[in-house]
């Protein structure tokens, strides 16, 4: 049996808490940077850290902490989250997104990326299902 404290707990950890603790540190404009891009793209740090090839713990210091990361690296990251380098530098305002949905398809691929994981994959596989079948229709 395992003992339970009695003790008062720190009240920033609940259940709720999606993992890990919270940070005492301030992210650095590029942390920020590719915290918000990663974000957007729907992508955890361990899936991005897979797709560059590195440890999950090396992706997380690049969000947190001020690093040095080689300008290659900084290009693939680009590339991965569907931005640009010159908006994880700080040079552009906003990310680019060529190519993004406009008026209610961004409002619906939106309302996607707040649904969990599996109905996400639900959503891309009815979406693909239609489009392979508009391409046989076509192709006729």
């Amino acid at each position: 049996m395992q003992a339970i404290s009695t003790s008062a707990r720190n009240p920033c950890y609940t259940p709720a808490m999606p993992a890990g603790r919270p940070s005492q540190s301030k992210r650095s404009l590029f942390g920020e940077r590719l915290f918000a891009a990663r974000q957007q793209k729907g992508i955890s740090q361990h899936e991005a850290s897979e797709q560059m090839e590195i440890a999950q713990q090396t992706y997380a210091s690049w969000e947190r902490r001020d690093v040095a990361i080689k300008p290659e690296d900084i290009v693939k990251l680009a590339a991965i989250l569907d931005t640009t380098a010159a908006y994880l530098l700080g040079c552009e305002d906003e990310p680019a997104r060529p190519g993004a949905p406009t008026g209610k398809l961004r409002r619906l691929v939106d309302e996607v990326r707040e649904l969990p994981r599996y109905q996400q994959q639900r959503v891309i596989a009815t979406l693909e299902d239609a489009l392979l079948a508009q391409r046989a229709k076509k192709a006729s």
